[in-house]
């Protein structure tokens, strides 16, 4: 098989799945924490795929007064770069390093019987050492085979919510299985798993150890499909004519009302002036006819053949996630899966009242940079390597800090960037080459006039470290798909975990 035949191959399985160097550690609160001052508490709040076009302060005519006053707050990110689908920028938001040293390419099949490799550190890891009690309330998606790879065993005192990569919003299933827990025991509850996370996140804050920093992820599967919300939010975008938008608007305001909800109760617990607060999403919103050509055609046949579900799941599973999409990524070139804009550069925002003042911060960040960042402020110096940078002095205006060089994978191909020059490697001697800060659109595609900077951009991207894919091969994946939610056919997926131990709490 040729290098190009198992390229495309895997263009069509990542295609599939996202359906469903040194630090400059400068001065920052953390080295001033060695010195007595209180730790700061850290809350990390990642939505799933919402689009850049998807929140109020970018325009949107979706409602989200809690983001919007966050954003007129804190500090906006207007270059923050996550990877194109979901496990990949998980597995680098908590290691600092690219997903392609453990492996990690594309989405992570409920089948999959590894996960975020056991020799890397996560963030929860880290801030332990540091004294952190360490909260994870929501979605996971590194690892849903074996216990070894659970977020108890990654660093979290405290988990609640699913191992894979989406569930229905009210049957809380994925792929036939109940996949929803608390500390490893399956949990069966009545209610929206948005507003479920808002309160297992609320309790988690109320209920903490006083005396020490608390790192919270909130990790919310909104607006992931499917396209499901409590009728009276969706009836709030009645004059919304597209279903599939209307519906992906309201499940993107429950988020909105979860992320207030969070915000009020830093508020009443009084730790709103000690608390940084990190919002992004963790990639592109997912559009309607966005993937590979042949695939968007059958989806489309399919669709008009059998005016609704298919009655074969694998076909069914890739027209409901070719065409029910309901984000927007304007005016950003496609959506989730792509290593166009669209598909990388999300909404992200920090607040920490009293500490970052309001302000629009315009230099490249990666979702690679977050975790070296926090370590920082919890005086941790730099316990790397990373592939990130600690961006905090820029972001505290401390002074200027260089953008690491950064790697994405999507369904067309790979990006690498080198700020401001973003290189496409689409196939095999095939490239576009864009200036991101004087054409952020991507519309001046430059490789034919700096075919030099084309060489050595592409020496660059192929030099970075890469482990052997963890995927299954695309027959395993296609014979038992990941549906988010519908009915039950195997037992719970905390039920079938290798490894479980009997004394989870």
């Amino acid at each position: 098989m040729t290098q190009g035949s198992r390229r495309g191959k895997a263009w069509v399985l990542g295609w599939l799945f996202s359906l469903g160097l040194g630090l400059g550690l400068a001065a920052s609160p953390g080295a001033d924490a060695q010195e007595g001052r209180a730790l700061p508490n850290i809350v990390l709040v990642l939505a799933d795929d919402l689009g850049w076009g998807d929140v109020g302060y970018h325009g949107s005519l979706i409602k989200t007064p809690a983001l919007d006053q966050l954003a007129k707050k804190g500090v906006v990110l207007s270059q923050f770069h996550a990877q194109p689908t979901c496990s990949p920028t998980r597995a680098a938001l908590l290691t600092g390093q690219a997903p392609v040293r453990f492996g990690i390419s594309q989405p992570l099949s409920k089948l999959q019987p590894k996960g975020l490799d056991l020799s890397a550190k996560t963030l929860a890891d880290y801030l332990k050492t540091a004294g952190y009690q360490t909260f994870l309330a929501g979605k996971w998606h590194l690892g849903p085979s074996d216990y070894a790879y659970h977020p108890l065993a990654r660093g979290f005192d405290h988990f609640y919510g699913n191992l894979t990569g989406g569930v229905g919003y009210w049957d809380h299933v994925h792929g036939g299985g109940l996949d929803w827990q608390r500390n490893g025991q399956s949990v069966r509850e009545q209610g929206y798993s948005t507003h479920l996370l808002a309160a297992e996140a609320e309790r988690l804050l109320r209920t903490r150890d006083r005396d020490r920093p608390f790192f919270l992820y909130a990790s919310f599967n909104a607006p992931h499909l499917p396209n499901e919300a409590p009728p009276e939010a969706v009836a709030a975008y009645g004059s919304f004519s597209n279903p599939f938008r209307r519906t992906h608007a309201a499940m993107v305001s429950e988020l909105d009302r979860a992320v207030g909800q969070l915000v009020a109760t830093l508020k009443a617990e009084g730790l709103e002036d000690n608390t940084l607060l990190w919002f992004m999403s963790d990639n592109g919103g997912l559009m309607p006819e966005l993937g590979p050509r042949p695939l968007v055609g059958l989806a489309k046949l399919l669709d008009a053949v059998f005016d609704g579900p298919v009655p074969q799941r694998s076909l069914e599973f890739i027209r409901v996630n070719t065409l029910e999409g309901g984000s927007d990524n304007g005016p950003l070139r496609e959506g989730k899966g792509s290593v166009y804009e669209g598909g990388v550069r999300v909404p992200s925002l920090l607040y920490w009242p009293g500490t970052l003042s309001p302000s629009i911060h315009e230099g490249f960040i990666s979702v690679q940079d977050v975790t070296p960042t926090l370590l920082s402020l919890a005086g941790l110096g730099a316990p790397g390597p990373f592939d990130g940078v600690n961006q905090w002095p820029a972001l505290a205006k401390q002074g200027e800090v260089a953008a690491a060089d950064y790697l994405v994978l999507g369904w067309e191909g790979e990006a690498f960037y080198r700020w401001p020059w973003k290189l496409l490697a689409l196939g095999e001697e095939t490239f576009e080459l864009y200036n991101l800060q004087n054409d952020p659109l991507e519309r001046t595609d430059l490789a034919g006039v700096h075919p030099e900077r084309v060489r050595a951009l592409d020496a660059a991207r192929q030099r970075v470290p890469r482990a052997d894919s963890i995927h299954l091969p695309l027959g395993q994946v296609l014979s038992d798909m990941d549906f988010f939610g519908g009915a039950e056919d195997r037992p719970p997926w905390a039920e079938q975990m290798k490894g479980r131990p009997h004394d989870n709490r």
